[in-house]
């Protein structure tokens, strides 16, 4: 149940903010923001927050969750932008990928908080 809701959280705010850079600043309809939430959720969810981040650190949690959010709204936003150019498209995923990216890293100190995905959040590191 608390990865439901760990998901629905990370739903809302990835949601929120492509709807405000891609709906409102490019022009995406809707449904490709909504499309795109979809996709990104699930890739950046299990590989960024459940693969990533209990072996790494919320840094680099964080900048993965960023190269792929630039990945997906880049390479889903090709075949979506009808007429944006490739300059502006990419100028799109920068910014959709950076601010994800800072929303990320505090969506991060909540699964910590909740020990969702391992146990070695909080643990200090020995090496």
């Amino acid at each position: 149940m608390e990865h439901i809701k760990a998901l629905a959280i990370k739903g809302i705010m990835t949601i929120i903010i492509l709807y405000l850079i891609l709906g409102l600043g490019f022009r995406f309809t809707f449904g490709d923001v909504l499309l795109m939430t979809i996709v990104l959720g699930a890739v950046s969810y299990f590989t960024g927050d459940l693969y990533v981040l209990p072996r790494w650190n919320n840094i680099t949690a964080a900048s993965a969750d960023f190269g792929i959010a630039f990945l997906v709204v880049w390479l889903m936003g090709m075949p979506l932008s009808m007429g944006i150019s490739g300059g502006r498209l990419a100028f799109a995923a920068l910014i959709s990928a950076i601010i994800i990216a800072v929303g990320e890293y505090f969506f991060h100190i909540y699964l910590m908080r909740k020990d969702l995905g391992g146990s070695r959040f909080l643990e200090p590191r020995s090496e």
